[in-house]
């Protein structure tokens, strides 16, 4: 049973998965600007202004654990898990995530916030 809350754990999740977003999306950049495509533009808009929400919203997530004095430390890796030690208020709790999880709720976040550039654009 986990003594942190929700709210905080899913601020320490999004403090696991937003980094991986970003790296994804720098990728995805770099394939964009060598590829042949005709018109690249609207494409680079896109990925360049997905990047900077993440980016803002990552740093207010960093600024938030800072504030509520909240860790995650990435302890151990294999083919199949991941496991990070989330530090909450001077408690230490060890989380084990399913790689494939990890990979499909990132790729749920990168479709929500190309979404939002979308359709905010």
């Amino acid at each position: 049973m986990t003594r942190i809350p929700e709210v905080d754990r899913n601020i320490m999740e999004k403090a696991i998965y937003l980094p991986m977003v970003l790296i994804i999306l720098n990728r995805d950049l770099t394939v964009v600007e060598t590829s042949p495509f005709k018109l690249k533009r609207p494409y680079l808009v896109l990925i360049e202004e997905t990047i900077k929400t993440i980016q803002k919203e990552l740093a207010e997530v960093k600024q938030y654990m800072k504030k509520h004095k909240l860790q995650v430390i990435e302890t151990k890796r294999d083919d199949a898990f991941t496991m990070y030690m989330f530090l909450y208020k001077g408690y230490e709790e060890a989380h084990n995530y399913f790689n494939p999880r990890i990979r499909n709720k990132v790729q749920e976040i990168l479709e929500f916030y190309l979404q939002k550039q979308h359709m905010s654009g």
